[in-house]
């Protein structure tokens, strides 16, 4: 279908294909090269941290951040029940327990007002998730945490480039993860970054990712450690995308002033808000399909699919998840998760979508409107 519009479409800038190509021509493919060195001492710069560790995924990026934090079996990690199931498997990995928190019906992120209830002696770490582009409401759990004398992993994913308060998110924990996928601001593909302040944190996770080789001898392992290594390929892919991160920003904002000035009349969609606190990224263009719509938001997204639309429903909750449920079965309700998660969906929002594209998504979403 010509004139089809993807969910996502990402925009690779001329720079990174220049050191793609070079990291290619010197033969430098694996997991070293300069690119590597390069690309983590330029994000922990744009981030404002002392250390950026690269590893393969945004899910062995938590895992990592998790393990140096030497959270395992008997340890719970609160997290919101409305996130991405990467977030709660990195917790599963360690032997720990999530334990899920409901989360803010205006922003989908962790509700501070219900996270100190979660507390419990076991309770090793907090990890807030920024959904969709929009920081946690950071100080207040923050407060909680010192409070108790836990840690705080943030979630940062989603959120390359956001700030709470004028703080870069991801510098605001003890240690944060970001995930480099496809779809992501700043993509190599596959890939994550682990960020911290704290020394020791960082060398942790250095070892951890690299198998654990003794600082004495190398072949000695003294610990169970991971194959979580990136090649140069793709740190010279992000660096080349890092250059462009205000561009993209850019790019960002503008798709959603668009989609907000052309639907915010249209009774029973509910648009994506900022709080004073945040500057929103706008990962993603996530919308509410309220009862006054009309329709279901699954009916709302298949009329959209036959006109060539695409779309992606929002997550479901964890406490749902059968790989959670089986595991760590629950009576609990999370209403506020469990209503966005029925209503939720987001429109095409790739850095490479045009006017014209979201002028089409937009007359599409007028012609099913009922």
């Amino acid at each position: 279908m010509s004139d089809f519009v993807p969910v996502n479409e990402p925009v690779v800038p001329a720079s990174a294909k220049k050191y793609v190509n070079d990291a290619l021509d010197t033969g430098w493919i694996s997991s070293a090269g300069a690119y590597i060195g390069k690309f983590e001492e330029a994000f922990a710069n744009t981030i404002g941290v002392k250390h950026a560790i690269l590893t393969t995924s945004g899910t062995t990026a938590l895992h990592l951040a998790l393990e140096a934090l030497e959270v395992g079996p008997d340890d719970e990690v609160i997290l919101p029940d409305f996130t991405m199931i990467a977030s709660v498997f990195a917790v599963m990995y360690t032997g720990a327990k999530p334990v899920f928190c409901d989360v803010e019906p205006d922003t989908y992120n962790m509700d501070p007002n219900k996270l100190e209830e979660k507390i419990t002696p076991k309770t090793k770490a907090i990890m807030p998730v920024h959904i969709y582009g929009h920081s946690c409401d950071m100080d207040p759990i923050l407060e909680i945490a010192a409070k108790h004398g836990i840690s705080v992993v943030e979630d940062a994913a989603e959120i390359h480039g956001g700030t709470y308060k004028g703080k870069m998110c991801g510098s605001l924990g003890n240690i944060s993860a970001f995930s480099f996928y496809g779809n992501k601001i700043i993509s190599t593909g596959e890939g994550g970054m682990v960020c911290t302040d704290d020394d020791e944190l960082a060398e942790r996770v250095r070892s951890l990712k690299d198998l654990s080789h003794s600082k004495q001898k190398r072949f000695v392992h003294e610990k169970l450690g991971y194959n979580y290594r990136v090649t140069n390929l793709q740190a010279a892919l992000g660096l080349g995308q890092l250059e462009h991160l205000e561009e993209f920003l850019k790019t960002k904002e503008h798709m959603a002033n668009f989609y907000t000035e052309r639907l915010q009349g249209i009774k029973g969609i509910r648009t994506p808000i900022t709080k004073d606190y945040a500057k929103n990224v706008y990962w993603m263009y996530a919308i509410l399909i309220e009862d006054e719509f009309g329709m279901s938001r699954d009916e709302f997204a298949a009329k959209l699919k036959e006109q060539g639309v695409d779309t992606r429903t929002f997550f479901v909750p964890c406490h749902e998840q059968p790989a959670v449920s089986e595991l760590y079965p629950t009576e609990e309700t999370f209403p506020v998760t469990e209503y966005v998660a029925e209503r939720g969906l987001y429109l095409p929002s790739g850095l490479a979508i045009t006017d014209e594209q979201m002028e089409r998504v937009c007359d599409v979403i007028e012609s099913v409107a009922v």
